[in-house]
């Protein structure tokens, strides 16, 4: 059950050092910029979760689901690209666009691994962590559209730069 907080502290860190800093220096906040790091590593995270956690994570898909070894690894390693895209300026806005896609096509996997009392993450709670979880990832998707997609890629007004 720990996984979700962990979660919401690597996406906010980055934002609230940041916000912190800003404000004891005077300077100009860059929302977007932060946003898009907490939620590079939150995918990092992810994809970490890929290689430590892989058969739990494989038991998170139904049996007819051919090669689910070798997609638990490759959906780590998109992960990993998304993860690292989103530090990247040039990249940032596809980076989060593509990271809604992802987390609206892994949820069905979080959905089968609830209902079906997956020993991972929370989901051997069983359907009640999907209260959990489907907040989360709504939370996500949130994040990744207006902070990262919409919020224009400047600093806010009133402010300098942090580096």
């Amino acid at each position: 059950m720990i996984t979700p907080i962990i979660i919401l502290c690597l996406l906010s860190s980055p934002l609230l050092v940041a916000f912190i800093v800003s404000r004891f220096t005077n300077s100009e906040l860059a929302v977007r910029k932060y946003a898009c790091w907490g939620l590079g590593i939150a995918f990092i995270y992810f994809f970490i979760g890929h290689l430590v956690e892989t058969d739990g994570m494989v038991q998170m898909l139904p049996e007819w689901v051919p090669l689910r070894v070798q997609l638990i690894y490759a959906t780590g390693l998109i992960e990993l690209v998304i993860g690292g895209a989103l530090f990247v300026p040039k990249y940032q806005q596809a980076a989060a666009k593509v990271a809604i896609l992802v987390f609206i096509v892994f949820f069905p996997a979080n959905v089968y691994a609830a209902l079906n009392g997956v020993g991972l993450g929370g989901h051997q709670w069983g359907p009640e962590y999907l209260l959990i979880r489907t907040p989360l990832q709504v939370l996500l998707i949130a994040w990744a559209y207006f902070l990262c997609v919409k919020l224009p890629n400047r600093p806010q007004p009133g402010n300098k730069d942090v580096a």
